[in-house]
């Protein structure tokens, strides 16, 4: 089972990459634990990572594209893999479309969890009342500039898988179990 999760921060992408983890027995694969790991790690592609980190600058789609196709060349993710904030981008997506093909493998799904951007932020605002505002992402102002770039950045990769004929969208409002259930039957149907 190959698959991508699309969807807003906050809609609960990896509270349900986690379910799918136990559930399938496949890797998450998230691109801020993959470049730590490679930075850890000290690859090549990690040590370049680390010195533009260390300038306080973004990670090039290219060391991305490389660290993401490294990974998914580890032995855990033969049997399968779950991407989690990766692609970001139409240029991503392309990328891994190339990488797919040269490793000979394909995508089974991408889930888009939908999600009201305003349900959203009510969410965080209860959370951060509730936890004391412990995360210092639960504010809404910091949550509607990530919603922003998500429209403006990742949105489009929608009518990108939409055309591939990959895409499967499932209500993210809906109770934890539900949307898990509604992925499943996506996947699986």
């Amino acid at each position: 089972m190959r698959l991508i999760l699309l969807g807003p921060p906050g809609a609960g992408k990896g509270t349900q990459a986690k379910i799918l983890v136990e559930a399938y027995g496949i890797p998450q694969l998230s691109t801020g634990d993959i470049l730590r790991s490679a930075i850890a790690a000290k690859t090549p592609l990690g040590l370049e990572a680390k010195a533009i980190v260390d300038r306080g600058d973004l990670v090039s789609d290219a060391i991305v594209n490389g660290i993401v196709s490294e990974r998914l060349d580890a032995e855990d993710c033969k049997p399968g893999f779950i991407l989690d904030g990766f692609p970001r981008t139409i240029a991503q997506a392309e990328a891994l479309d190339l990488m797919l093909v040269e490793k000979g493998v394909k995508l089974d799904a991408v889930i888009e969890i939908k999600a009201d951007a305003d349900v959203l932020v009510e969410r965080v605002i209860n959370r951060a009342k509730e936890s004391g505002g412990a995360r210092a992402d639960d504010n809404e102002e910091v949550l509607r500039k990530r919603l922003n770039v998500y429209q403006e950045q990742t949105a489009p990769l929608v009518a990108y898988y939409t055309d591939e004929g990959l895409l499967r969208a499932v209500d993210g409002m809906e109770p934890v179990e539900q949307v898990t259930a509604a992925i499943k039957a996506a996947i699986e149907g």
